[in-house]
């Protein structure tokens, strides 16, 4: 499916439930940070050795986090009007430019330190 079929798949759940009125920007990005967090609960405090197994362990949770990143991330974007596959495809392409890959390649280092 593309984002815009998912995001009408969204919209339409949130519809349904006349929802709209209680996801502003401002909730959905508060949203967005609280469920990224959720996300990195599932890490903290785990060691480098343990990373895979919590993985394998928790993969169905690890999804469900990721999914509601995802899925408020797109309503956001639908509603202030952003073509998010657009944006995220102008995103790497500034980032090609930033972190060429001469100098990236095996740096963890940000752009401006290359």
């Amino acid at each position: 499916m593309s984002i815009e079929q998912i995001t009408a798949r969204i919209c339409a759940f949130r519809d349904a439930r006349d929802w709209m009125q209680f996801h502003s920007p401002k909730e959905l990005a508060i949203a967005i940070t609280a469920e990224a967090g959720e996300l990195l609960q599932h890490f903290v405090w785990q060691q480098p050795d343990q990373i895979a197994q919590r993985v394998r362990e928790k993969m169905p949770e690890l999804k469900d986090e990721m999914a509601d990143v995802g899925i408020l991330l797109f309503e956001l974007a639908h509603n202030l009007g952003v073509d998010l596959g657009q944006a995220m495809l102008d995103k790497i392409e500034r980032n090609e430019t930033r972190y060429p890959v001469a100098k990236a390649r095996g740096s963890n280092a940000k752009y401006n330190e290359l």
